[in-house]
């Protein structure tokens, strides 16, 4: 009894202390007129995303992704029943909403347990570098640097591309430990030049070669922006350079390390295609660069002098502005950039134009991890996928939308002990590989269904639009592309069939 009371006055009195602080306190007019109860609005505030995550959205209601498709990776990457019973339960008549027209003869080549699906095109071959390659998976990991995800995320990640047979892109944040776990790596560096810098923070040829020598690095990628704050700079806060960080991205402890809004090495499009030449020529690997889409003046002189010069990157992944892992201010979030249909095709068709969109790899990247999604992509001219958000899902992430605090309760986004001690990555490295065998499995469901043995030979006419209600219209009509556009050359798509029938790939 004399314990219960104590408790109870202790409570009266550190109630009565709060409720004397918020009528005292000027910051917060909630709490100086609702003394206490005002708590509790920042309390249900907080849990408003978590309840409707789970309680009140529908299944196709929620952004960045919805219930069904949070489902659908989640179930393919533990090897569960990723049907979905009782038909649709989705909108068809909303405009932009793709249908696929299936031939009355479908590809009759049964798909196996691991799916495989080589790229359309060679790394690198156009220009015939030393270290070109037809990458054995359409299916790719994106950037997501070691920094941006924990040390056991990137293992995950790494591990599960090494089993899936598919490749795993850094990140701009340097090749750390993490990364050399089997996992084949393209290697970014973006304005920060982490894993090439020299100690002023210029690129240095020799940090490049020291770097690429530690890592099974089969291309490089110059990052110009990314879709979640492209034309921003960006900064590490000293807190968050710890000795493994500082060591992996070439910096000093324990001090702010900025990112500048653009490159220090080039300034224009010519000594974009030197730097670009110079890398290549140095190291013998494909490169190529990544980019969200703004202004189109950039692409379209881009064009013009790769098709003078002969020269230029080897493939060019296009990232929409929908965001991605990267922490942004709203406004870039919201506003910044192309969002990724538009982005690509924009470019895809600047480069068809004149002639030289058969000289690049394309690779896409926003929110194109799952079936259909990808499909449409590899139609309007994408030749490999690259996923990241939808691989964090496969490998735990819950879409918690913590990855900028530092607290993902997944362990994915942080670098907290406390959280990632949760994250097993030999576990999660099954998940990663279980997802990219699946998303390569629906892909040739979709591509068998329109009657070819890959996507990339998925007929023109086998992709709608909705334009509203039930007026439907071709992809290639709604986007503006030409018919005489072929994603491949003759050259190319013998060469492709040649490696269908020799690998027996279903």
């Amino acid at each position: 009894m004399i314990w219960f009371l104590a408790a109870l006055v202790l409570l009266i009195v550190v109630v009565l202390g709060v409720a004397i602080h918020d009528l005292v306190q000027t910051r917060h007019a909630i709490l100086r007129n609702y003394p206490v109860v005002g708590h509790f609005r920042h309390v249900l505030e907080s849990a408003g995303p978590k309840l409707r995550q789970y309680i009140v959205a529908g299944n196709d209601e929620e952004r960045p992704f919805s219930r069904d498709q949070r489902r659908w990776v989640h179930t393919a990457a533990g090897q569960e029943n990723s049907y979905f019973g009782f038909g649709t339960d989705t909108d068809q008549t909303v405009p932009g909403f793709e249908l696929i027209r299936q031939s009355a003869f479908p590809h009759a080549a049964p798909i196996d347990d691991n799916a495989t699906l080589v790229c359309a095109k060679v790394l690198g071959g156009f220009r015939e570098r030393p270290g070109a390659f037809r990458p054995e998976s359409l299916v790719n990991i994106s950037a997501m640097s070691f920094g941006s995800l924990s040390g056991a995320a990137v293992q995950a990640l790494n591990k599960g591309s090494a089993l899936a047979g598919c490749l795993h892109n850094t990140g701009e944040g340097g090749i750390a430990d993490h990364h050399a776990h089997g996992g084949e790596l393209i290697f970014q560096f973006g304005t920060g030049y982490f894993g090439c810098r020299d100690q002023h923070g210029n690129f240095s040829m020799d940090h490049l070669h020291a770097t690429l020598a530690k890592a099974p690095v089969r291309a490089i990628e110059v990052k110009l922006s990314q879709g979640a704050k492209p034309g921003l700079g960006g900064m590490l806060p000293a807190k968050k350079v710890t000795p493994e960080i500082a060591s992996t991205r070439g910096i000093e402890v324990g001090r702010d390390c900025a990112s500048p809004a653009s490159h220090s090495a080039f300034s224009d499009v010519d000594s974009l295609i030197d730097f670009v030449e110079l890398i290549a020529a140095e190291t013998g690997l494909p490169v190529g660069i990544k980019s969200a889409v703004g202004q189109t003046s950039f692409w379209t002189d881009l064009a013009r002098r790769m098709d003078q010069r002969g020269e230029g990157p080897d493939f060019i992944c296009i990232d929409g502005g929908e965001g991605g892992t990267g922490a942004a201010p709203l406004s870039f979030s919201d506003h910044v950039a192309l969002p990724f249909r538009s982005a690509f095709t924009t470019v895809y068709a600047i480069f068809a134009e004149r002639g030289v969109h058969q000289r690049v790899v394309w690779v896409g990247s926003g929110k194109l991890g799952f079936g259909v999604e990808a499909l449409v992509a590899v139609a309007l001219g994408v030749d490999m996928i690259s996923v990241g958000r939808e691989a964090m899902m496969a490998i735990g992430c819950i879409q918690a939308q913590e990855c900028h605090t530092g607290h993902c309760p997944t362990g994915v986004a942080t670098h907290s002990k406390w959280f990632t001690r949760g994250l097993d990555p030999t576990d999660k490295s099954h998940r990663l590989a279980n997802y990219v065998v699946s998303l390569r499995g629906e892909m040739l469901k979709l591509a068998h269904a329109c009657g070819v043995a890959h996507p990339a030979q998925v007929p023109d006419d086998a992709i709608d639009l909705v334009v509203e209600g039930d007026e439907t219209a071709p992809l290639y009509e709604r986007v503006g592309y030409d018919h005489n556009w072929a994603r491949l050359s003759p050259a190319q798509h013998a060469a492709l069939e040649q490696v269908l029938t020799a690998t027996d790939v279903h």
